[in-house]
């Protein structure tokens, strides 16, 4: 259910209004100021929780589309598409608009040669046991000198800038534990690198998580 971007009442916000007016005995007046909305609205949404009606916006869409491609135009055109057809072709052959073809593959969920596919199973693996493999990764974030824009509401750029430098939050994930080692370091140099993940090991250690393999982003395993 996508709501209004301007709608006042949630699902939630309609039955809290609804409940106020015949459990809690507030007048329509008082659960309409409450909810932000007009007193017909609340009628109308206590007329429909009256009726056991959802709490949730009907469809807009007319009950009858006079001018609709039949059903069997639209079955022709699925079986054409699942055959790898494009849209254009299926217009010639069907002699119709392409306009046509593409509304009705689009509601089908077939306006795409993807979907003809079989979706791709998930790729995940986990390791059997502790240590097996950690994953080692590093993530740059800014310093502030001061604070920024959104704290003091000034428009960036208009004071200069700031550079007050880097840290590097050097981590070590163990795949099948997901236990995790963190240090906020100065940078992400080889020496750097090689002394966290010694000291990464050796946190394991202690923890009786031996470590065979490392993983590190753009590297591959050792």
């Amino acid at each position: 259910m996508e709501l209004h971007g301007n709608a006042r009442l949630t699902p939630h916000g309609r039955t809290l209004m609804c409940l106020r007016v015949l459990e809690h005995g507030w007048t329509i007046e008082e659960a309409a100021d409450a909810a932000g909305c007009s007193e017909r609205t609340c009628y109308r949404w206590l007329t429909r929780w009256k009726a056991g009606e959802p709490m949730t916006d009907r469809s807009s869409a007319p009950h009858r589309v006079p001018g609709r491609t039949p059903p069997q135009t639209e079955a022709l055109i699925e079986q054409l598409r699942r055959c790898g057809h494009t849209s254009t072709r299926i217009a010639a052959e069907l002699d119709l608009a392409v306009s046509t073809v593409c509304a009705v593959l689009k509601r089908l969920d077939l306006h795409r040669l993807s979907k003809l596919e079989p979706p791709e199973p998930p790729n995940r693996y986990c390791r059997r046991h502790p240590g097996e493999l950690i994953h080692v990764d590093v993530k740059k974030l800014g310093r502030f000198a001061k604070p920024g824009h959104r704290v003091t509401g000034r428009i960036p750029g208009v004071t200069g800038t700031w550079k007050a430098g880097w840290e590097y939050v050097h981590v070590a994930i163990d795949d099948t534990s997901r236990l995790a080692y963190v240090e906020i370091l100065d940078d992400e140099r080889g020496a750097t690198c090689v002394a966290f993940l010694r000291r990464a090991i050796a946190w394991f250690a202690a923890r009786a998580i031996t470590v065979e393999r490392g993983f590190a982003a753009c590297h591959s395993a050792a």
